[in-house]
């Protein structure tokens, strides 16, 4: 058996992943996030999902193709030309590892502001440093200018991800 990706229609990754663990019989992975979002003017805690619309499950295709493809509100299994596409066991476990089932709220630090010169700790640009152009305290992301191969480079990181850099 092996992993596979499920398209669902929007907002329904839960109920699809309790059809498959509960009538199908089948292993379901959801990872969700849990994150701090500004709704209606009030900073609350929103669980959501990590992969909007997707999901994991492992199955036989042999046996449970049709049972899972057809399953209500699943919109398609992820393919790669005729053959649904196998999900790596060591992406689905490093997944698991770093997400488990629902991530820890984000520590968004406010302190940041426009000029400050931060570092990237997180994500593909980890360890660049770069100036804030735009932050405010109602948004989760922050826009920075990066000096790349003298050229300047606009982009937009989230909050979690900087921290101030040393000065020198």
């Amino acid at each position: 058996m092996s992993w596979y990706c499920i398209h669902t229609k929007p907002k329904k990754e839960s109920q699809v992943a309790a059809y498959c663990r509960s009538f199908l019989g089948l292993t379901a992975y959801y990872p969700q996030l849990r994150e701090r979002r500004t709704i209606r003017r009030v900073r609350r805690v929103v669980v959501g999902p990590l992969f909007p619309r997707y999901l994991f499950c492992r199955f036989d295709p042999t046996e449970s193709y049709r049972r899972v493809r057809y399953a209500p509100d699943v919109l398609d299994i992820v393919q790669f030309g005729d053959r649904p596409a196998v999900v790596a066991e060591s992406l689905i476990a490093d997944l698991q590892q770093w997400a488990g089932e629902a991530l820890d709220v984000n520590c968004l630090p406010h302190f940041l502001k426009t000029g400050d010169t931060v570092q990237i700790n997180g994500g593909p640009l980890q360890g660049v440093t770069g100036v804030i152009m735009r932050a405010t305290d109602d948004s989760d992301r922050v826009e920075l200018l990066l000096s790349l191969l003298q050229e300047g480079a606009k982009v937009t990181v989230p909050r979690d991800q900087l921290e101030l850099a040393c000065a020198v």
